[in-house]
């Protein structure tokens, strides 16, 4: 898919989410998404993005495929530069810090990444990079 078009959907799926409050837009493909918003590396600017997530306990889980592009997305490179994010899901609202996943943790939980969305697989084989699986650790208080 081409980035202008993955843009748009992006767009479109953030509008929708936040209109109705994560009534439309809180699944994709059998799983849960958020909005995942990052300061920009280099505007500064604020960036929100739809992301699928998993969740253990309390923390959640995005993972930066990118559809297995060459390059790192665009807001995985704005967090490596500022951690602390924002997190909106369908029932809440929260900052977090984000870390990349350590190579042990990469390894307990690309399985399952890979169980609840099998398109990962397919993303990690068009590239040769490793797909950065990254945590979210709430630091903030939860809004509704």
């Amino acid at each position: 898919m081409k980035d202008n078009r993955v843009r748009r959907l992006s767009a479109l799926h953030r509008v929708l989410f936040r209109a109705t409050g994560g009534f439309i837009g809180r699944r994709l493909v059998d799983n849960d998404m958020l909005l995942l918003t990052t300061t920009g590396r280099r505007t500064g600017k604020r960036h929100t993005v739809p992301l699928l997530y998993l969740q253990d306990g309390g923390r959640y889980l995005v993972i930066a495929s990118y559809g297995g592009r060459p390059h790192h997305p665009a807001w995985y490179l704005n967090l490596v530069d500022d951690p602390l994010v924002k997190v909106r899901t369908s029932t809440e609202a929260f900052t977090a810090r984000a870390t990349t996943g350590r190579p042990e943790e990469r390894s307990e939980w690309w399985p399952r990444v890979v169980a609840a969305y099998h398109g990962y697989a397919t993303y990690q084989s068009r590239t040769d990079r490793e797909i950065p699986l990254v945590f979210l650790d709430r630091v903030g208080p939860t809004s509704g």
